[in-house]
């Protein structure tokens, strides 16, 4: 295969993986480039997908397997694109793989090396509910199971400390503190962006007292701390404590009068919340707080109707802008106003935010690098020519995936899937051309 029949995938989440794996399985080489140390995505971080209730880990494992073995696709983590130049069939890409620290081929993932650490910070991955070390995997399962350095706060690699505590404790001698970022060039004839998304930042919308109130939760801490590899093993007990909520509250589309669109998911991840709770606290309350609801398909529908009345109690709001979270004694209290424009006030111990989908922050550079457009609300924009592209505005350039814009697992394989497809058209052209 000439290297123009090469093709660059950004974003090993779930579109990009199925995008990869359909080109390599038609013998191309794939370049699949992954900012995070992990492959995988956020849909990893799921305990189950709906509307079905699958186990997420164990839907996308054998994808990530697929991709870590298969020999038309090189996996580089920790990486990211710094220039494309070129068109469509003979793009140049620069591609900066940030140093490790640890080898990928030497490390067998043991972890003896995390409890020497003495840096103790935050974990991202895990939405900020557990510390980590600076040697680490972002969770549990993670794949590949092989740590990295931050080196930004490792105590020898910043300055401030002659510290070899995780080098003397690996007896694989796996850990090289010496290692440094590698810059890669390579050709390919087409390059598909399935970078993902981002939630809408909670934090500005004090009304509901996200991060001031520790009893509100954004959707993906609940979503870690349900997981049963998150950071209480699935056990939900309210943040700073041992206490298991009793009553919980489901407030939906927060963000969504900033953000002017319906995000499509909200709302069934909202019904699934509900299911998780019941089926781990079966005497809790649970309340969905609601002025739209947004449930596509008919598989959705009949998943709403199971949950609605039997695992929540849906309570109407005629605005859910005004919608407001407050302390009340050792709890949370909610004041919405009902179909009639009353002042109603429900007390919980708990409340979860379904926050609207948006732009990953790291997609406008990325975009600019790249040379293409992006819609008024910050995604991809494909072009506007009615035949369903995942065509950019640049030529030989795709995107898959809520990157383009917020949808579902299954919209997001098709996506990729869809794009796959025409990527193979460029490249076969072109290369039938050599």
């Amino acid at each position: 295969m000439p290297q123009t029949g090469n093709v660059l995938v950004i974003g090993a989440g779930i579109a990009g993986m199925k995008a990869s794996l359909m080109l390599a399985g038609a013998s191309n080489k794939v370049y699949l480039v992954e900012k995070l140390p992990i492959i995988g995505g956020k849909v990893i971080k799921n305990e189950e997908s709906f509307p079905n209730l699958e186990c997420s880990t164990c839907m996308v494992a054998p994808i990530q397997q697929d991709i870590l073995q298969n020999p038309n696709i090189e996996t580089l983590t920790y990486s990211n694109v710094e220039k494309i130049e070129g068109s469509a069939g003979d793009f140049s890409v620069v591609i900066r793989k940030r140093a490790r620290y640890v080898s990928l081929t030497d490390c067998i993932g043991c972890g003896m090396c995390y409890e020497p650490c003495p840096v103790s910070l935050k974990n991202e991955w895990e939405e900020n509910l557990i510390d980590r070390k600076a040697i680490y995997v972002p969770c549990s399962g993670s794949l590949p199971n092989v740590p990295v350095i931050d080196s930004e706060h490792c105590l020898k690699l910043n300055g401030k400390e002659e510290c070899n505590l995780c080098v003397e404790s690996c007896a694989f001698e796996a850990i090289n503190l010496d290692d440094s970022d590698e810059i890669i060039e390579i050709k390919v004839g087409a390059i598909i962006l399935a970078t993902g998304s981002a939630t809408f930042d909670l934090s500005t919308l004090p009304n509901l007292g996200y991060g001031t109130l520790p009893g509100v939760y954004a959707p993906m801490e609940f979503e870690r701390l349900f997981a049963s590899n998150g950071p209480t093993l699935g056990e939900i007990t309210l943040r700073g404590s041992e206490k298991v909520p009793e009553s919980i509250a489901v407030i939906h589309c927060a963000g969504r009068r900033e953000q002017k669109y319906c995000s499509s998911v909200c709302c069934m991840y909202s019904f699934k919340f509900a299911r998780f709770l019941r089926h781990k606290i079966p005497s809790a309350r649970v309340f969905n707080i609601y002025s739209d609801i947004c449930v596509p398909g008919k598989s959705y529908q009949s998943f709403y109707r199971s949950v609605e009345g039997t695992d929540t109690e849906m309570l109407y709001t005629s605005s859910i802008g005004d919608v407001s979270v407050s302390e009340s004694g050792s709890g949370l209290k909610v004041s919405y106003l009902d179909a009639a424009g009353s002042l109603q006030e429900l007390n919980v111990d708990m409340v979860i935010l379904a926050a609207a989908l948006v732009p990953d922050p790291d997609v406008a550079p990325l975009a600019a690098v790249a040379g293409v457009d992006l819609d008024p609300r910050g995604f991809v924009m494909t072009v506007l020519d009615g035949s369903g592209s995942m065509e950019t505005s640049r030529k030989g350039i795709f995107v898959a995936g809520t990157a383009e814009g917020p949808k579902d697992i299954q919209n997001s394989v098709i996506q990729a899937e869809s794009a796959a497809g025409q990527v193979m058209d460029i490249v076969k052209s072109k290369v039938s051309s050599l």
